[in-house]
């Protein structure tokens, strides 16, 4: 009984996430409530608070599921079996491109993540974390294998997210976008450069 109660809220949580994005996407996170996110999905607001405590708590949803597969593809592509040094090319503009596609392009879920990431939601932390894990992870088989020169791993792999911020972080993303700088490609080189083996 509860394994099905537990199906039946994860999947009623999902849908209440879906509709939620989709709003979010039409007329911006601030202007949708509650209750419009209740007429959609024809249930009551208090049902929907039945699921999630505050708009708020929606909202953090709404940005993990968006990160969640930015998370999902950087993990293929970490995986895929190529050499190190192209893989970790692959993976930095595999983010880049996922991030513009996601949020650049949709000025009103741009907005949503850009005040998330400013309030430091715990979502936005574990996100930043779990990308640099999956670097991390190309990094470390790069030095295993003698491609990579890296003492400390989790420092390379946090350098490495630094390096690419302006590639990585959605607002800096369509701030910069205009502005003089290395192409997303320049950086990756010269990311690589810092990895290169000594000598």
């Amino acid at each position: 009984m509860t394994l099905i109660s537990d199906h039946v809220e994860a999947d009623m949580r999902g849908r209440i996430v879906v509709v939620a994005e989709k709003l979010f996407r039409e007329i911006g996170y601030q202007k949708t409530t509650v209750a419009d996110i209740a007429k959609v999905l024809r249930m009551s607001p208090a049902n929907v608070y039945r699921f999630f405590d505050s708009k708020k708590s929606i909202i953090a949803a709404v940005a993990q599921r968006l990160m969640g597969e930015v998370e999902e593809a950087a993990q293929v592509v970490a995986t895929t079996p190529k050499p190190v040094q192209l893989r970790l090319r692959e993976l930095l503009i595999s983010i880049h491109q996922l991030n513009s596609e996601r949020y650049v392009g949709d000025a009103k879920l741009h907005e949503m993540v850009a005040i998330a990431m400013e309030e430091n939601w715990d979502v936005c932390v574990a996100h930043i974390e779990r990308v640099t894990g999956t670097i991390g992870g190309v990094i470390a088989e790069g030095v295993a294998s003698g491609e990579f020169y890296a003492p400390d791993v989790p420092l390379a792999a946090m350098c490495t997210c630094t390096a690419m911020l302006r590639y990585f972080h959605p607002q800096m993303i369509v701030e910069c976008a205009e502005k003089p700088g290395p192409t997303v490609d320049q950086m990756i080189d010269f990311v690589l450069a810092g990895l290169a083996p000594r000598g």
